[in-house]
């Protein structure tokens, strides 16, 4: 615990002082702060990081591969419990099956591995992240339209960052300096705006919650675990991805169900109750990938 403390505390800290920020009815604009991190934060903290960290190409292209099936792993055995116990597919997939990679992920990912692991968990958080803007948006607006991917920014982050990185070139210093700054206040935003997002959650269902939340959790470990030993992944990248993995339910499915009026208190039971019993188990999964 006195290694894994100074890991877990900024965290949780963060998350802390942003639940209570949001239970005091301070002012915060969590719709404007998500939008300014994931339109801006995020995609200059991708394009500063790939930029900057000295990773051979095959590396990442083989942990952007083990994402991938872990994503199809998790589709397929969400998909399934749901379909065993009658519950809707439509409020709950997308839900369960993509986890909380960029809030509580990366601050993990750059606490515990440092930029090796921040450059890899961003792999993970970009095809998680293009998976909850077509996939998920789709199962809460019950269509899907091939117009919302053009309209990520973070994709156009992580191809120029790959043209920096496959020419092996660097970018302009002023550039990798203005993106750096830039994107550095990505993951404190994310962890306060956890808190405050959880601090407005009101949820029904407890029991279903509660279940799926564990099957969340247990079930990202275990694709996690599988497929970084499919792959034959070591050291970081096997570290980062059963991190990412098995991390909670992503706060953004709330927000879905919020707009597209998709069960909103059920979808919240599983975000809050999977992120509480996050942080209790979160000291034996980094001292498992450690």
């Amino acid at each position: 615990m006195t290694e894994l403390f100074p890991i877990i505390a900024p965290v949780l800290l963060g998350v802390i002082l942003g639940f209570f920020w949001g239970k005091r009815g301070l002012p915060y604009d969590s719709a404007f702060i998500s939008n300014l991190v994931f339109n801006l934060g995020v995609p200059f903290l991708v394009f500063a990081t790939l930029t900057r960290i000295e990773i051979e190409i095959g590396a990442f292209g083989i942990m952007a591969a083990a994402a991938l099936v872990a994503l199809a792993g998790f589709l397929f055995a969400t998909f399934l419990l749901l379909k065993i116990f009658g519950l809707k597919q439509k409020t709950y997939l997308a839900t369960v099956m993509t986890p909380n990679t960029g809030n509580v992920g990366l601050p993990l990912c750059l606490l515990a591995f440092g930029d090796e692991g921040l450059a890899f968990g961003i792999i993970v958080y970009s095809l998680v992240a293009t998976t909850q803007f077509t996939f998920g948006l789709g199962m809460a607006a019950g269509t899907a339209s091939p117009r919302e991917f053009a309209r990520i920014p973070l994709i156009y982050a992580l191809a120029a960052a790959l043209i920096f990185v496959l020419t092996g070139t660097k970018p302009p210093l002023w550039i990798a300096n203005s993106t750096k700054l830039i994107g550095e206040m990505a993951i404190p935003l994310m962890v306060i705006t956890l808190g405050v997002s959880l601090a407005k959650l009101k949820f029904v269902n407890a029991w279903t919650g509660l279940g799926l939340s564990v099957f969340r959790l247990a079930m990202g470990f275990g694709v996690g675990f599988a497929v970084a030993e499919l792959f034959g992944l070591e050291g970081v990248a096997r570290g980062v991805l059963i991190l990412q993995s098995a991390m909670p339910a992503a706060i953004f499915n709330y927000m879905l169900a919020m707009q597209f009026d998709n069960e909103p208190g059920n979808v919240a039971g599983v975000v809050f109750i999977s992120t509480v019993i996050s942080f209790l188990t979160m000291p034996f999964l980094l001292s498992f990938v450690l």
